[in-house]
């Protein structure tokens, strides 16, 4: 059975309302704290530090279940592209996902099951190009746009959490 991971958003962490309520609905999920944002620090550093927080998590098991949200869904989908072969399903809450990191020229497309969740009046990662970027990435893409802002906290709390990780 895979492990499970909760990467937050940029400024959130594995304690705020996403990581709780999976903690809550999925026991064993790892809810991790990954490095505070700070106006001090570079995107490209702050990615970078996050990341290898990241892969040392996900090198202590064989298969994953990632759930990331904005900036966490960005690094999922950025493991996920390099290690495919260790994602069993990529759940993508408002992924920052058209951004040079995850440039189509350096990753081909995976066939790993991804599913994004995108709110209609998100205001913080633009609905097109986010959308466009992940057809361009993953083979096999369930793409739902939902009514729902950035946060999503509506949606995901309507998400049959256990069927999306574990139906085929």
């Amino acid at each position: 059975m895979p492990h499970i991971i909760f990467i937050h958003g940029l400024e959130s962490t594995g304690e705020g309302f996403k990581g709780k309520l999976l903690r809550r609905i999925l026991p064993g999920c790892l809810t991790p704290t990954f490095k505070e944002f700070s106006k001090n620090i570079s995107y490209h550093d702050l990615l970078e530090v996050r990341m290898a927080q990241l892969k040392s998590i996900l090198e202590r098991e064989n298969i994953w279940i990632i759930i990331g949200s904005s900036f966490g869904g960005m690094m999922g989908a950025i493991f996920t592209c390099q290690f495919p072969q260790k994602v069993a399903r990529l759940i993508l809450l408002a992924p920052a996902l058209a951004v040079p990191d995850l440039n189509p020229k350096i990753f081909s497309p995976i066939d790993t099951p991804v599913f994004v969740y995108h709110g209609r009046y998100d205001k913080v990662v633009h609905l097109k190009p986010n959308r466009s970027r992940a057809e361009k990435l993953f083979n096999n893409l369930i793409y739902n746009v939902v009514d729902d802002d950035h946060m999503l906290h509506s949606t995901v709390k309507k998400i049959d959490w256990k069927k999306l990780l574990f139906d085929t």
